[in-house]
C-alpha cells in the first residue's frame, strides 16, 4: 500500500487547517505557503474535504476554511479513506463481501486479512489531533 501525495496532502491540511482557525478561517494559501504546496493542489483537496463535510468553506475577504468537527472526531483512517479509496492491501478485500473465485480455497487470505486489520486499527486508532500534537511542536 502507497499512500498518494493527495492522502498526504491533505493530512497535512487538515491538521495546519486544525492548529491555525483559532482566529477564524484560514486561507489556503497561507496552508500552502507553510506547507509548501501548491494553492491549486490543495483547492483540489480541500473542495473533496468540504464537499465529505470534513471542512466548512466561507468566500470573501475573510474566507478561508475551517475544521466542521473538533480535531478529536477525525480519525486518520477516515481522511484517508476519503482520498485514497479503500485502503485494502488486495483487491479481494475491497469492498464489504469478497467475490474472488479462489477465497474459499486461498492460502493468503488470512494473512492479507490480518494484515488490513492492522492497517486499519492503526489508521483509526490516531486522531487528527495527534497530528496536530506534532505541527505544533513543529513550530518555531
Amino acid at each position: 500500500m502507497k499512500i498518494s501525495t493527495k492522502g498526504r496532502y491533505a493530512l497535512r491540511l487538515m491538521a495546519d487547517i486544525g492548529a491555525h482557525d483559532q482566529s477564524g478561517c484560514v486561507s489556503l494559501r497561507d496552508v500552502a505557503a507553510r506547507q509548501e504546496i501548491s494553492v491549486k493542489y490543495l483547492e483540489q483537496i480541500a473542495g473533496m474535504l468540504t464537499k465529505a463535510g470534513f471542512l466548512y468553506s466561507e468566500r470573501g475577504a475573510q474566507g478561508g476554511y475551517r475544521l466542521s468537527r473538533a480535531p478529536e472526531e477525525y480519525t486518520v483512517g477516515s481522511i484517508l479513506r476519503l482520498t485514497e479509496g479503500d485502503l485494502a492491501p488486495v483487491a479481494c478485500l475491497e469492498g464489504p463481501e469478497n467475490r474472488c473465485r479462489r477465497c474459499g480455497e486461498c492460502t493468503t487470505l488470512d494473512f492479507w486479512t490480518g494484515l488490513y486489520d492492522v492497517v486499519r486499527t492503526y489508521l483509526d486508532s490516531h486522531t487528527l489531533a495527534d497530528l496536530m500534537d506534532g505541527e505544533r511542536s513543529q513550530e518555531p
